[in-house]
């Protein structure tokens, strides 16, 4: 199993993890910055989000 976060602080709001993302677990806010919306446990652990966020905002986990 997978924990996928995001660390709002370093995100520039580019929305290519939002894209990447198969399950469809990232979003954008209004201020532009990605955020976790649902089960951040429904990760599939694929790390496309991760692999594509040039500011190191997206972080998976296995656990």
């Amino acid at each position: 199993m997978y924990l996928v976060e995001v660390n709002r602080e370093l995100c520039s709001g580019c929305g290519e993890c939002v894209g990447a993302c198969p399950a469809k677990l990232l979003a954008l806010d209004g201020e532009k910055k990605s955020f976790v919306q649902g089960d951040p446990a429904e990760c599939l652990g694929c790390e496309s989000c991760t692999i594509l966020c040039t500011r190191g905002a997206v972080k998976v986990t296995e656990y």
